[in-house]
């Protein structure tokens, strides 16, 4: 039986990558919320944490650094250690963690494929595997997986980032389907151009095609993924499970 409050305060949240970009704004969503925020990223992310920490004020206790790279499965299992240690419990967590090394696929070399099925796809298949006896054991868990908009449509120059992406979703409705009489729910949330660093690395036309070629003739806003993901991972958010929640502002539909 869970004893905790409705909602989401007092919860123990894992955000992979949460110190920027999107991860941060769900970080510091759920902190404002009144979560306990267990950040998991690579050394350097350390540095972004305490800055993000700084411009909580009231709600920056909440956050904590566990150092982890998601491609590594024994290192996901450490950190999920450490955190269990600490906290005694883990109810959230939300695949963030991605990288890019875009090329079309005759120029993409087999270790930039590699590379990025390892963080973007293995990754979360890691980090959920590691927390799921935990959360079946309190029979409670919320996971929320961020896909992307071009694992739905492709993407010139992506190959490899499409398809991790879109075997995140499948990831995504298979655990959906073996851990929902469990009390856990698995949904994923596709976001489309954001304004983010990786956004704001490519070429300034294609941002402006992107813009142009987007219903709502806008970027989106990390806060605007953060609201959705908030959403799913709420104690009453329980009945959806399986879904995957387009957040592109009509580019993909």
């Amino acid at each position: 039986m869970n004893t905790l409050s409705n909602g989401i305060a007092g919860r123990v949240c894992i955000v992979t990558g949460g110190a920027r970009g999107i991860g941060g704004a769900i970080s510091t969503r759920l902190a404002n919320d009144g979560a306990i925020v267990a950040v998991i990223g690579l050394p350097a992310d350390r540095d972004r944490t305490e800055s993000l920490r700084a411009s909580l004020n009231g709600s920056a206790e909440n956050v904590v650094f566990y150092e982890g790279d998601v491609g590594e499965y024994e290192r996901c299992t450490k950190a999920i250690e450490a955190i269990l240690q600490e906290h005694g419990r883990i109810d959230c967590l939300v695949n963030n963690a991605g990288i890019t090394a875009d090329h079309t696929a005759r120029k993409m070399t087999i270790d930039e494929w590699n590379a990025v099925l390892q963080v973007n796809l293995s990754g979360p298949f890691f980090m959920i595997k590691a927390v799921l006896d935990a959360m079946v054991a309190q029979n409670y868990g919320r996971i929320v997986n961020i896909s992307s908009v071009v694992g739905l449509s492709g993407n010139v120059g992506q190959a490899n980032y499409a398809a991790a992406k879109a075997g995140l979703i499948g990831l995504t409705k298979t655990i959906a389907l073996e851990v929902a009489t469990k009390g856990v729910t698995c949904n994923a949330v596709a976001p489309g151009f954001i304004a983010t660093e990786m956004v704001a690395a490519m070429p300034p036309a294609a941002i402006e095609r992107a813009v142009a070629s987007t219903p709502v003739q806008r970027l989106g806003q990390p806060s605007e993924i953060a609201r959705t993901v908030r959403f799913l991972l709420d104690e009453e958010a329980g009945y959806i499970n399986g879904a995957v929640f387009n957040v592109n502002g009509g580019w993909y539909m």
